[in-house]
């Protein structure tokens, strides 16, 4: 015949010495079971911790077990609580969960067996728990968005642009010579002041000009090079009347 009781014993003694301040035992009143009998509980932490250092898990529970008369021939009352960061809907998986691997290691002390079960379990929930958090910061670096200021840069605006800029240029260099200066006929070319003064210096008004180039209307040359003899005839220009005027004081 099997005495129960001695194997309850002897389990008990077995958890002190391994657990040690983990393991303690509590008022049945304190345990959430429905008995009378000596009730235990055995604080969990997802990660082993030292015998001589605190807990710092930032989640941890109790497992709480009494022995029925005939365990483990039949299985322990078991209860499980959140000590620290558990919700309550997760408890009650891990309380059905331990409750199944009872049923299925009856015939053997099975309290340290269910002890490793949660530990496992927790350790997973709180590493899915991290991985969550992770992904979470991942997807809100993928949203966020660099919002450009200002009117986004293109081929057409660029180019759009480098011409007012040069017309402008030339424009500032004009002021330096008469207007006389700037009558020279020059075949189909337009200095840098007339383009400008023109009212063509604008994106739509450069698209309008280059497509009177393709249409072959007019061929006019807004280059690099255009803008640099348009430069040189004035500088001659103003040159010349220079001359001029100091000869005749």
């Amino acid at each position: 015949m099997t005495d129960y009781v001695q194997e309850q014993e002897m389990e008990i003694e077995a958890l002190e010495a391994i657990l040690m301040d983990d393991f303690k035992e509590i008022h049945p009143g304190e345990s959430g079971l429905s008995t009378s009998s000596r009730c235990f509980q055995i604080a969990i932490s997802p990660q082993e911790e030292e015998a001589d250092e605190p807990t710092n898990s930032s989640v941890r529970l109790a497992l709480i077990f009494s022995h029925t008369e005939k365990y483990p021939d039949e299985p322990p009352l078991l209860n499980v609580q959140s000590l620290k960061g558990i919700q309550s809907g997760d408890l009650k998986i891990l309380k059905e969960k331990l409750e199944q691997e009872a049923t299925e290691n009856l015939g053997m002390a099975m309290i340290y067996t269910l002890v490793t079960s949660a530990k496992e379990w927790l350790s997973e929930l709180f590493a899915q728990d991290g991985d969550d958090e992770n992904a979470g910061e991942d997807e809100a670096a993928k949203d966020e968005v660099i919002v450009p200021h200002g009117e986004p840069v293109t081929v057409e605006t660029f180019l759009a642009w480098r011409e007012i800029y040069e017309a402008e240029l030339a424009l500032e260099r004009a002021k330096l010579m008469p207007d006389s200066a700037l009558s020279a006929p020059k075949e189909k070319r337009l200095s840098g002041r007339q383009w400008f003064e023109s009212g063509r210096a604008s994106s739509k008004g450069a698209t309008a000009v280059a497509e009177e180039s393709d249409e072959g209307e007019d061929d006019i040359d807004f280059d690099d090079e255009d803008f640099e003899d348009d430069e040189e005839d004035m500088l001659e220009h103003y040159l010349a009347e220079k001359s001029v005027s100091s000869s005749h004081s």
